[in-house]
């Protein structure tokens, strides 16, 4: 059997962290199925790999094989020398591995440049405000916005600025429901989730038939209108479902994805319910995996 890749987000994709209740023993299953041998499991996540890290060991969910951070700007794989156990978990890892040839690749969008010059060149802009200094990194920065902001004449601005610096960017734009802000990522124009997780399946020789993504904000809604197959937990925000409902119409990708509606196997389709339940429509072969 050719091997399945399965990418997913972290924050209120698969850990539990959202409004919404998740399915009793969910997660369990999730686990059953990333430890399954004709899987490699990546998360794609807008956290750095310390906070990856983190959520791995406080919600108890799998190491994964390869890890996508800081919203595509980062990437990682686990160390081959790393122990495993016999359920697939890790007990002795070595660390990680950081990809240069990742990194070096999204440097050609922002030549000779890091985010702090970015974020001098942006200090003026109203209405931005720079998250915590862990929250940037070297190709990557972070601000907050008030919900409700002219985006539009925003994104002008801020391509007009950038281009005068040589930068070729991505604006990803998402929000944080809990503290009722507007996230904005500024990224190499070729580090978002998409391109790297298309950079992973090329390196790992995948197809997109044998991939599949699970999302639930604005910052995966570039791989969920894609052609990558894809599954919108059921918790995602309505305005997230509007949006990517209407993209993948109008980039003809509306096959690609699939929206969870609960049901599957007695689960509510929240959270890695969902991931599960878009699986199963995709692979329908993953659902002996599960039970």
């Amino acid at each position: 059997m050719t091997q399945l890749l399965i990418c997913t987000d972290l924050d209120r994709t698969l850990l539990p962290n959202g409004d919404l209740n998740e399915s009793p023993l969910a997660r369990e299953r999730f686990a059953a199925v990333a430890s399954h041998p004709h899987v490699t499991l990546v998360y794609v996540s807008g956290r750095d790999l310390g906070l990856v890290e983190q959520a791995i060991k406080h919600f108890s969910i799998p190491i994964p094989d390869w890890v996508i951070g800081d919203v595509g700007s980062s990437l990682y794989s686990l160390n081959d020398l790393a122990e495993r156990s016999v359920q697939g978990d890790v007990v002795n890892p070595i660390g990680w591995i950081h990809s240069s040839a990742w990194q070096e690749k999204i440097a050609f969008d922002w030549p000779g440049l890091g985010s702090s010059q970015i974020a001098q060149a942006l200090s003026s802009l109203d209405g931005l405000v720079l998250q915590e200094p862990a929250r940037q990194s070297r190709y990557k920065l972070s601000y907050y916005l008030p919900l409700g902001f002219d985006l539009i004449t925003l994104r002008l601005e801020i391509e007009a600025r950038l281009k005068d610096l040589g930068a070729r960017s991505s604006l990803i734009y998402s929000i944080d429901e809990e503290a009722q802000l507007g996230l904005l990522d500024v990224l190499p124009k070729r580090a978002t989730k998409l391109h790297a997780v298309v950079f992973l399946m090329q390196k790992l020789g995948v197809p997109a038939a044998n991939t599949v993504f699970a999302g639930d904000s604005g910052n995966d809604l570039p791989v969920l209108v894609s052609s990558v197959p894809a599954v919108l937990v059921a918790n995602a925000h309505p305005e997230v479902i509007r949006e990517a409902k209407t993209s993948s119409r109008l980039h003809n990708t509306a096959e690609y994805l699939y929206i969870a509606k609960g049901g599957f196997l007695g689960m509510n389709g929240n959270y890695s319910a969902g991931i599960l339940e878009g699986l199963a429509h995709y692979h329908p072969e993953t659902i002996d995996w599960i039970v």
